[in-house]
């Protein structure tokens, strides 16, 4: 087996930023593997009372992705489609709207945000590392760093990659920790 076969896997020994851009890279891989290869019924699966769905978590995330590498850490306005939502009339548009989407609308979404997302990281990390204050600020004056938008961002990923468990198994009966060697996105 080689490390292409897991290209998901953070590195054994590296620096703080290998270690911390490599658990999100494994949360963000075993997300869309949870969610790949999923018709509209199985993207609009719902368990129990939860409104939750996978389709709905991958548009979630594409937004959080936008929001921490866009406004958070630069102050740049979010994009499409984000711009054109009325978020004072459904604070959760990106949960709610994401019915509306078909497989490919969300499956493209998520999937072109997190390749900028990879990018703008890099940029950053290259630009000033983990230490930088970027441009999200408490009320007080505080500055956030890098290194606390990144860890946020694992956060949001551990939280709805278990929820994202729950519902696949719930739609086919997929289950398992990692992707299985060698996966791909479909």
């Amino acid at each position: 087996m080689t490390d292409n076969d897991h290209w998901w896997e953070p590195p054994l020994a590296g620096t703080e930023a290998e270690h911390l851009v490599g658990a999100l890279d494994r949360l963000r891989a075993t997300f869309r593997w949870k969610t790949d290869h999923l018709d509209a019924a199985g993207l609009r699966t719902r368990v129990g009372a939860s409104s939750l769905t996978l389709g709905s978590l991958l548009k979630h995330l594409a937004c959080a992705e936008e929001q921490i590498f866009s406004t958070k850490l630069s102050g740049t306005p979010l994009g499409a489609p984000w711009d054109s939502a009325d978020w004072t009339a459904d604070p959760d548009w990106d949960f709610n709207s994401a019915a509306q989407d078909s497989p490919e609308e969300l499956y493209a979404l998520w999937d072109s945000t997190v390749e900028r997302s990879r990018a703008k990281l890099d940029a950053a990390l290259s630009a000033g590392g983990l230490d930088q204050l970027v441009h999200l600020a408490f009320s007080d004056g505080r500055q956030v760093s890098l290194r606390r938008l990144l860890c946020d961002l694992i956060e949001e990923y551990g939280r709805h990659t278990g929820h994202a468990d729950l519902l696949r198994e719930a739609v086919d009966g997929l289950t398992g920790e990692d992707p299985p060697a060698g996966w791909h996105p479909f």
